[in-house]
């Protein structure tokens, strides 16, 4: 049975990767803590991820793990660069020399938000954040040490933990009106979708940089209305700039405005697999909600 060493398996996509797999794999669960058959590993620790790797031999790395607090990157950003760049690099370099195929999940956030039409994969990166210029960082450094790897981007994921919708469902319990950025757009991407696309790509050796959302857009405040109408929820949205948000909220990192990213190599490379809207995608998260 083919094994797949996962990090950061703990997180939302990390879960869903594990469910959409199920037993047909035999899977090398690791994340920062060890417990419930998990296994501690720090992937900025390159003599610690080249033993684990060592000692596994997997067939497939799918890195899960990263410093995703938008926010906090941009008072850490030497803590995040060792997360989101120098991790990739260690798992690229052990990927490489044990044989591996390496899946690397990266972010809209590489993009600085300023087109006007939806991002390809051969756009340039150009991020305007401490998160952005540190999973930029873990692009190229996957690249250059890595000859058999996906790359990623991906945005706006909820899955099974924190993530946008829980928190809009949580605060609509004690908040009658919620004020949310409406000059944002990009493309709510469900964490089970994701897992199916990385299954899809895992099979195949068409290597290179992918966009991996959900089809179809929208923006933070219409998603939150989205979100309020669907659960029955009766909160009054307040649409409000990036600007106004910002002066409300001093200490938040520059976010990219266009984030929209167009699936362009994977619509060339088959016609067998799409990614589900974003509305059709949200439908079915809540209802795991609900039940």
């Amino acid at each position: 049975m083919r094994k797949i060493l996962i990090t950061g398996c703990n997180g939302q996509l990390g879960r869903e990767i594990q469910r959409e797999y199920g037993d047909t794999v035999t899977f090398i669960r690791t994340d920062m803590m060890a417990g419930d058959g998990v296994e501690a590993l720090d992937i900025s620790n390159l003599a610690d991820v080249q033993a684990m790797v060592e000692k596994t031999s997997p067939d497939v790395i799918i890195n899960c793990a990263a410093y995703t607090n938008v926010d906090g990157c941009e008072n850490n950003e030497d803590v995040a660069y060792q997360a989101n760049a120098i991790g990739p690099k260690n798992l690229a370099i052990a990927a490489k020399a044990c044989g591996a195929k390496l899946i690397h999940i990266s972010t809209d956030y590489v993009f600085n938000g300023r087109g006007s039409r939806p991002y390809v994969e051969t756009d340039a990166p150009d991020p305007v954040s401490a998160y952005g210029r540190t999973k930029a960082a873990g692009e190229k450094f996957v690249q250059e040490n890595c000859d058999t790897y996906f790359i990623l981007r991906t945005a706006w994921l909820y899955g099974e933990g924190k993530n946008f919708v829980k928190t809009m469902l949580s605060l609509a319990e004690t908040h009658q009106e919620l004020s949310v950025v409406c000059d944002q757009l990009g493309s709510p991407t469900s964490a089970v979708e994701l897992a199916k696309m990385i299954h899809f790509l895992e099979q195949t050796e068409a290597y290179g940089i992918y966009h991996a959302t959900c089809e179809g857009d929208t923006n933070w405040a219409d998603f939150a209305e989205e979100i309020f109408r669907r659960m029955h929820k009766t909160v009054t949205v307040h649409h409000v700039t990036s600007e106004e948000y910002a002066a409300m909220n001093p200490a938040s990192a520059n976010r990219p405005k266009y984030s929209i990213l167009a699936n362009e190599k994977l619509r060339q490379l088959t016609s067998e697999f799409r990614m589900a809207d974003w509305s059709d995608a949200l439908d079915a998260y809540l209802d795991t909600l609900r039940s």
